[in-house]
């Protein structure tokens, strides 16, 4: 998979290596030739991993010289986070620059709401909201306390801010409440979709999307029942491509011998994004804000389509 123009990878040795919890292993990673670049919470960045496989990971530890990850093992994945477990302390692998597309809102009141290992990207917002001193508060859902990574690292920051929820044992809470929790401020969450699409029910019932601030791990439906033949112009070399309702817009330009940059091919890290020259994009991705998507002039060829049968694509 190539690179975004640009892009360049860093090399870095793993440093250490800790058990989190139940299949969560995290990873210290050190430059190589020289300090890290900088970050800010919500930042993730891609693994190189062998095989020529590459995953995006949330950095999760405090901005500084050295970075931490940390990934759920899930043994029916794509294999990206079983490669990971698979590192050896010491060895050398390359990632990519810090990219954020989930940054941090700054508001006087901020709720926090973590599921699983969603925990990774919102424990360096929860650290900076202390820092700053606003009015915030976390709540942490996860199965069981063996399976809540980093459980007793964010209670310490506050032990009368932070709610740790174990749905084995106390049940799914009634996350209709929680815009009230963060009345007249905001509420960055993440973890699984299911929790994410009932906050996106909650704060639009309350009449305050805008006030909620995603980021998804799961990945979207690429193709849909009643998906079509899309015909792709690619303006720069005059080139038109017929891409067939059972395959990715993506997939359908490496079929034909164009070599585009992708990462994830699921719609949430924007590898492959890619401007919008005419025609309307069917998006699919679970990463372009409302207001880009009815601009739409990017997409994320890896899962959205066109609302139609063409698409001229600044390629």
């Amino acid at each position: 998979m190539p690179l975004r123009e640009g892009q360049a990878l860093i090399a870095v040795r793993i440093l250490s290596l800790r058990i989190e919890a139940e299949d969560v292993v995290s990873l210290t990673l050190r430059g190589v030739g020289g300090a890290l670049p900088g970050w800010e919470p919500g930042a993730h960045v891609d693994l190189h991993l062998p095989g020529g496989v590459i995953r995006q990971y949330s950095l999760c530890g405090e901005p500084g010289a050295d970075w931490r990850i940390a990934v759920l093992r899930l043994p029916d994945g794509r294999g990206g986070s079983v490669a990971v477990h698979g590192l050896r302390l010491g060895e050398v692998i390359s990632v990519s620059a810090p990219r954020n597309h989930f940054p941090m809102v700054a508001a006087d009141r901020m709720l926090f709401v973590a599921g699983g290992i969603g925990v990774t990207p919102i424990l360096p917002m929860v650290r900076r909201a202390a820092a700053m001193g606003v009015d915030w508060r976390l709540i942490y859902l996860g199965r069981s306390a063996d399976r809540m990574a980093f459980a007793a690292e964010v209670a310490a920051l506050d032990p009368f801010r932070v709610s740790l929820v174990q749905t084995d044992r106390d049940g799914m809470p009634d996350v209709s409440t929680y815009p009230a929790l963060a009345a007249d401020g905001v509420v960055h969450a993440c973890g699984p979709s299911g929790l994410l699409t009932a906050l996106e029910a909650a704060f639009a019932a309350a009449g305050r999307p805008g006030d909620l601030h995603l980021e998804r791990f799961a990945p979207v439906t690429v193709t849909q029942p009643g998906d079509g033949m899309v015909r792709l112009h690619l303006a720069r070399s005059g080139r038109f491509i017929d891409v067939g309702p059972e395959v990715s817009l993506l997939e359908g330009l490496r079929a034909a011998g164009v070599d585009h940059p992708s990462s994830c091919e699921q719609g949430f890290c924007g590898t492959c994004e890619c401007r919008v020259l005419k025609g309307v994009p069917d998006h699919r991705d679970t990463l372009l804000s409302d207001e880009e998507r009815a601009r739409g002039d990017v997409m994320l060829p890896c899962v959205s389509r066109a609302k139609g049968n063409e698409l001229t694509l600044d390629l």
